[in-house]
């Protein structure tokens, strides 16, 4: 089964091993065993089960999936922490000059310098430590608490136990001579028996109050940066009814036990004001919910026009752009409004309208023939177009288009043909009259020209 020889098989020998394999799956036939007579699971895959071609693997084995390279060396200890191992009387030739120890030299002293060295006095000298080298195994070099020992943590549990007993103690001191100074205000009539009596109970109540306080289980938690804790619950009211059995119908809202979720309301048709409960999507369209996902569709919008910001990598970064994105388009938003207020006016302002104009009414006498035209009262006006008019440019008195003269469009006031030009006046017209004379004589003068070379040439 996991061998690595590979020989020719033809294809009835690959149909037994085929029908086999089946048959061990299915518990017909015995399971194949390894080389330590351990049988081996048929289930198994087969690129587990088959060792690889350089382990030449003759039979079935599964040691290849085994820690088969461990070595013995390995160990699991750790340092001897503060271990001596000998305490020498004088100095030694050999030693650190300056504690005495034989296990390190001057330069690897961790000890204070001294003012005179051990060298020297042969004094105080310091003990031998132990030096252990050994190999980790894996688990060795990456165990966290590896040569912690816990018997080290036990006085500063005794110091907690002893300033917790001490505590109680003086409460105890505190409420008994609170309990002495109001029986002996007090003047019964039945002695100090009676007293006696009352101390020795009060006392019982003090011991079991103080039993009582052990029963208590409470979670403190830091509540403001000064340092001040309060005290809250960490776990659900027992009294509340489970979300669960708000509503038992089977086709009620779906409840998901694994994530103790309900995110369906269980009794849509209560008055929503006597509900303590609506679901759990009520959270997510209530609160800042609403508030971060447009903050994170912002994010998204601005990364696709190519602004650098993430909401996860730079959270901050992401929170400024979107409060001055909202800045600036509130600005916007109030600056259109004005602008379209100037330019059409306000119909919510408190300047009311006439009531003639509001219904309709006026006292002008108006008359129209039998096409509805106006023929009496009220002049037609005229409709205007979306240019501009009446709007004199250039010092010109009229405007474009206003003359005509030999297909071509021109102002009246100076019949010029040039638009945009500057209006020259009556000193204009006549300018342009005299230069058409003007070009009139010198065409008769050229024609007069060539009809007498004419002549000449004919003559000749």
């Amino acid at each position: 089964m996991a061998t690595a020889s590979v020989s020719f098989k033809s294809r009835e020998d690959h149909r037994k091993k085929f029908e086999l394999e089946e048959a061990r799956k299915a518990g017909l036939a015995p399971a194949e065993v390894d080389e330590d007579g351990k049988e081996i699971n048929p289930h198994i895959p087969q690129y587990m089960s088959s060792a690889p071609w350089y382990l030449n693997a003759e039979r079935p084995s599964l040691k290849h999936q085994r820690k088969w390279k461990s070595d013995p060396n390995y160990t699991n200890a750790w340092y001897d922490r503060g271990a001596k191992t000998f305490q020498a009387d004088k100095f030694r030739k050999g030693a650190c000059e300056n504690c005495g120890a034989m296990t390190h030299d001057k330069k690897s002293c961790v000890e204070r310098p001294r003012k005179i060295r051990a060298k020297w006095t042969g004094k105080n000298i310091a003990p031998d430590e132990k030096i252990e080298t050994f190999e980790l195994d894996y688990d060795g070099k990456r165990d966290r608490w590896n040569g912690y020992d816990p018997a080290s943590f036990a006085h500063v549990v005794q110091r907690y136990e002893a300033r917790d007993e001490a505590r109680h103690e003086y409460l105890k001191d505190q409420q008994l001579k609170k309990l002495e100074e109001k029986n002996n205000n007090q003047h019964n009539e039945d002695g100090d028996s009676d007293n006696e009596d009352d101390l020795k109970v009060d006392e019982a109540k003090v011991d079991e109050s103080r039993q009582m306080d052990f029963a208590k289980v409470e979670k403190r938690v830091r509540t403001t940066g000064g340092g001040s804790t309060g005290t809250v619950r960490n776990l659900r009211i027992r009294e509340d009814t489970a979300k669960y059995l708000l509503n038992l119908d089977f086709n009620s809202a779906h409840y998901d036990p694994k994530t103790r979720s309900m995110r369906e309301d269980p009794l849509p048709d209560n008055d929503p004001n006597e509900k303590f409960y609506v679901g759990d999507n009520h959270h997510r369209v209530s609160g800042q919910t609403l508030e971060f996902k447009k903050l994170n569709i912002h994010v998204w919008e601005a990364f696709d026009k190519g602004h650098d910001v993430h909401l996860q990598a730079a959270p901050s970064q992401a929170e400024l752009l979107y409060k001055n994105f909202k800045i600036n388009k509130e600005k916007l938003k109030i600056q259109n409004k004005d602008t379209i207020m100037e330019k059409y006016g306000d119909a919510a302002t408190e300047d009311k309208l006439p009531q003639e104009l509001l219904l309709g009414q006026s006292e002008r006498e108006v008359e129209y023939d039998r096409a509805g035209r106006i023929s009496k009262g009220e002049e037609a006006s005229l409709p205007k177009s979306k240019y501009e008019e009446d709007t004199y440019i250039n010092n010109h008195t009229s405007v474009w288009g206003s003359w005509w003269k030999d297909l071509q469009w021109g102002y009246t006031c100076c019949q010029q043909t040039v638009r945009n030009s500057y209006c020259t006046g009556a000193a204009g017209i006549e300018a342009v009259e005299a230069a058409a004379d003007l070009m009139k004589a010198n065409m008769a003068r050229k024609e007069a020209s060539e009809v007498r070379v004419l002549y000449h040439v004919y003559i000749n």
